[in-house]
């Protein structure tokens, strides 16, 4: 026969103090000034956005209101954008860019 062995354990309880945390309250948000300082667009980009300097965020909200203005989204994947006759010099000569390659095209016609 085995004999079970009883390991008895004693647990000590301890008082511990804590501190109370401090909440910062969240401030307004800061913009990011690369996105907010206005840039000059090209020549072919501002047939669309105009000639007026403007921050990144703008020249791309008013390329998507002539992209919607135009219907010029797939019908079936909406994340592509068919090129008219003004946007293929930006689209440096595609027919078809998605939205994500859109902006980084976009880009290189904006400069300070």
């Amino acid at each position: 026969m085995k004999k079970a062995v009883k390991k008895t354990t004693k647990t000590t309880k301890t008082k511990t103090v804590k501190k109370a945390k401090t909440v910062k309250k969240a401030g307004k948000r800061k913009p990011n000034a690369a996105f907010m300082a206005p840039l000059k667009p090209s020549a072919a980009l501002a047939e669309i956005v105009g000639a007026k300097p403007l921050p990144r965020t703008e020249v791309i909200k008013k390329l998507w209101l002539y992209i919607k203005k135009h219907n010029l989204q797939d019908p079936k994947n909406k994340r592509n954008i068919k090129a008219d006759a003004i946007l293929k010099p930006i689209f440096k000569g595609k027919a078809v860019v998605s939205m994500f390659e859109m902006t980084a095209l976009v880009s290189k016609q904006l400069s300070a």
